[in-house]
């Protein structure tokens, strides 16, 4: 193994920051994707080795100077480090307006972050679902390729409130994919309560999930689109936290909540003013309630039965009555939807013009002033 391999913790890092690089200089077609494997005794279109180089940016000046003259390139082998192998990443989803985008979504085993998935696969990109529960996720990425093909979906596990854990993560989809081009950064948590109420212990917690993690995944989730901007100056990425109405307008006993999306909106445009030279565009989505969702409508645990038998909405009967007093809230008489959200990322990853934004999805709930 080579000096600066070691250096890099092992052929698992190296190939990390080789994918990404691949995927830029041997482009090919807009579905590709890049999957490493282990080198194996097959012939590939170009073979070097490790050994060869004193860094990887030697290796990278080498790889450049085969991507000028080497045509059709569908395998290279780096001796030491692995066979990259380009496979399709397209998907058999009737719209194509994702179609090739590698997009990851935290949290996405259920309620908004499977919505997003869903929809997003709808659109024909390729998915990662990741979450800490692992199996749920695996349910919903089969789901999602069994109707729209074997490479649209895929889970990984993550805990996103640690940083090996996000670590793993990123350098896991770059090894399957050859890099990401979005990041829904959707993971969160919800722990309301006063002042007296709430626990030290709890309030970390909401923080850690809520915000710190916002931060590892961006720190962990943009190296992977670094390089691939740095070997091609027209690509471009995205980052986008799922926010909330509640980091745009305080919450009343739920605080904890709140603040974490307060702050999370300041790493967005910190993020944002960092990263543009980059060409990735950081941005908020702020949905409103997600009524329909497992979170408010849980026959048994949710915020509908919750709500009834505490008697908080006055003169509520029924589970519809308390649904009527908050939908009666929203200017539009609803609440916000997965593919209302989906359409808010459309946007940001469509728009090349706009970056460190927050933008309300509420139904006129909450409104930017």
């Amino acid at each position: 193994m080579s000096n600066w391999v070691e250096q890099m913790e092992g052929s698992r890092r190296a190939a990390a920051v080789i994918a990404p690089v691949l995927r830029s200089l041997f482009p090919g077609d807009s579905g590709q994707r890049l999957v490493v494997y282990a080198e194996g005794e097959a012939k590939s279109d170009i073979e070097l080795s490790t050994s060869d180089y004193t860094s990887v940016e030697e290796l990278y000046a080498e790889l450049e100077k085969s991507a000028a003259t080497e045509k059709n390139v569908t395998s290279i082998l780096v001796k030491g480090v692995g066979r990259f192998v380009f496979a399709n990443a397209g998907t058999n989803a009737d719209n194509k307006r994702m179609s090739g985008k590698i997009s990851l979504v935290t949290g996405g085993a259920q309620g908004f972050g499977e919505g997003i998935a869903r929809e997003l696969a709808a659109f024909g990109a390729q998915i990662v679902i990741a979450d800490l529960n692992l199996e749920l996720a695996e349910q919903v990425a089969a789901s999602i390729s069994e109707q729209y093909g074997e490479n649209a979906a895929f889970a990984l596990p993550v805990n996103v409130g640690d940083e090996d854990s996000v670590r793993d993560l990123m350098e896991g989809i770059v090894l399957r994919c050859g890099g990401i081009d979005l990041i829904v950064s959707n993971a969160g948590v919800l722990k309301a309560g006063g002042l007296e109420e709430m626990t030290l212990k709890a309030f970390e917690f909401v923080t850690r999930i809520n915000y710190t993690a916002f931060f590892l995944v961006t720190k962990y989730g943009s190296r992977s689109m670094k390089l691939q901007a740095q070997f091609d100056k027209s690509y471009t990425s995205d980052i986008v936290q799922i926010n909330s109405k509640s980091g745009l307008e305080g919450s009343n006993r739920n605080f904890a909540y709140a603040g974490s999306k307060f702050g999370g909106i300041g790493l967005v445009q910190s993020f944002a003013k960092e990263l543009v030279e980059n060409g990735i565009k950081v941005n908020a989505i702020c949905p409103g309630n997600y009524y329909e969702g497992p979170l408010w409508s849980d026959p048994e645990k949710g915020l509908f039965v919750q709500y009834l038998e505490a008697g908080k909405v006055p003169g509520a009967q029924t589970v519809e009555d308390v649904y009527d007093f908050y939908v009666s809230k929203v200017p539009m008489h609803r609440g916000c939807s997965p593919l209302d959200v989906t359409r808010a990322i459309m946007y940001c990853v469509e728009q090349q013009n706009e970056t460190g934004q927050a933008i309300p999805v509420t139904g006129g709930q909450t409104m930017l002033k």
